[in-house]
């Protein structure tokens, strides 16, 4: 995946380049400035990465990919924005293809019972340039809880490659496993999960 996001910006770039001006030269950084209206994921450059501190020596990485969702973006008034997505566990990938498979299994996410998380907004609060807390319902394993995720805008305009708006958004949160019923090896492979997560929306009206 790491390598398809590389091979993306290679392109864009090289695009650019022979265009003989940034790929980036239409791109909006102020996220006042940015089209209001429907947005959908676009879930080939949309990654949903968590963290673990394992056996109190690495933290280690894995990554959810084939997001799906729709966002309501208000740029006039954020508050009114909305943010709905779905994410297949099953799409979990780490270094190690012993632990994918591990990881689908009862004992972690029982993906075959619980196939997907959620994430339904419940809240939009501005709290800086470009910067705001976005809190929402986070369906994983069967449970839902409120969780708040820090969210940046990071840019805007039409994409070089395939010609659409597109939005951009990197947010950060940490959860508890445990709330969620995934409980296997507390506290060596800590209870607290990092997420860090990119997001890219198409405009669909």
């Amino acid at each position: 995946m790491k390598l398809s996001v590389f091979s993306f910006s290679a392109a864009a770039l090289s695009l650019g380049l022979l265009a003989g001006h940034p790929a980036s030269a239409q791109v909006i950084t102020n996220a006042t400035q940015t089209q209001s209206g429907t947005y959908d994921v676009e879930p080939g450059h949309t990654q949903v990465e968590f963290s673990v501190l394992h056996f109190g020596f690495t933290n280690y990485l894995g990554v959810f990919s084939n997001v799906s969702g729709t966002l309501t973006l208000d740029a006039r008034n954020p508050s009114a924005s909305r943010l709905s997505v779905t994410i297949p566990v099953a799409s979990v990938q780490t270094t190690s293809a012993t632990l994918n498979t591990e990881l689908k299994g009862a004992q972690w996410f029982d993906t075959a019972k619980f196939p997907n998380a959620t994430f339904e907004s419940t809240s939009v609060r501005v709290t800086g340039h470009n910067d705001a807390t976005v809190t929402g319902n986070l369906t994983l394993h069967g449970v839902t809880k409120p969780e708040t995720l820090k969210v940046h805008f990071i840019g805007a305009g039409v994409n070089a490659l395939d010609k659409k708006y597109t939005t951009g958004f990197e947010a950060t949160g940490s959860i508890k496993r445990s709330d969620f019923g995934v409980k296997m090896y507390v506290p060596y492979v800590s209870d607290d999960v990092h997420l860090r997560i990119s997001g890219a929306f198409e405009k669909q009206d």
